[in-house]
């Protein structure tokens, strides 16, 4: 059976094991849902350059919309990434985003969804990169799975290592600040993959636009363990 099969399987016949990345609350708060392709013509290219304003922007967004968190970018086709020489090396830039992002305050409290171990950690200290990063190994049933949490502050890494028992529902981290995140407005980078394809403490974020069938056979839908598509 296709891997992407099995993981949808797995999570609907194990429903009790699935826990929350952030805390959701579906009773009261609400998500907005960031549109970071070209047609948003509303974030000009100089607040996205500008860290503070990016911020700002983002934080606007959020409070006028009485939203406590915002998602977005499954296979995302960004311009954005332009702002970051990072994303921007060979024949084609780096433009694909591959995992979800959930926007909120630094300091939000990230948790592990599934049980599993530490397989890697690192801070991934360049302009638009991660920042601090923490990847899960699971194994659910006969699949190997790997989760991915990118924007976390520097605490977060403390005390880690490699081997380490996660539960579900654990406190992994914490939201970093722009001064430690890979200088973005505060959110996490949620991405999940079935191979790790040999990566440490790192695995592509954003990709090239070419290689999206690629990346869709390695990299699952995140919504699939968040589930918020049902509560937006």
């Amino acid at each position: 059976m296709h891997k992407h099969a099995l993981l949808e399987n797995f999570i609907k016949s194990h429903p009790g094991e699935i826990g929350k990345v952030v805390d959701f609350n579906p009773g009261i708060d609400r998500l907005f849902k960031f549109d970071f392709t070209a047609s948003n013509t509303e974030l000009s290219p100089e607040n996205v350059n500008d860290t503070e304003k990016f911020s700002i922007w983002v934080s606007k967004k959020l409070a006028d919309n009485n939203c406590r968190y915002g998602i977005g970018g499954y296979m995302e086709h960004r311009t954005l990434y332009a702002r970051s020489e990072l994303f921007n090396t060979g024949d084609e830039p780096r433009r694909l985003h591959l995992g979800v992002d959930i926007w909120a305050e630094a300091g939000t409290p990230v948790y592990a969804p599934i049980n599993g171990q530490i397989h890697s950690f690192a801070d991934n200290n360049n302009f638009g990169d991660y920042g601090p990063t923490i990847i899960l190994k699971h194994q659910l049933g006969g699949l190997d799975m790997y989760s991915l949490y990118g924007h976390l502050n520097r605490e977060s890494l403390e005390c880690l290592s490699v081997g380490d028992s996660i539960a579900e529902g654990q406190q992994i981290a914490v939201f970093g600040n722009q001064d430690e995140n890979g200088h973005w407005p505060p959110h996490l980078h949620f991405q999940l993959m079935f191979d790790m394809e040999g990566c440490f403490g790192d695995y592509p974020g954003v990709g090239r636009y070419s290689e999206k069938e690629k990346y869709l056979k390695n990299i699952p839908d995140p919504n699939l363990l968040l589930q918020f598509s049902e509560m937006e």
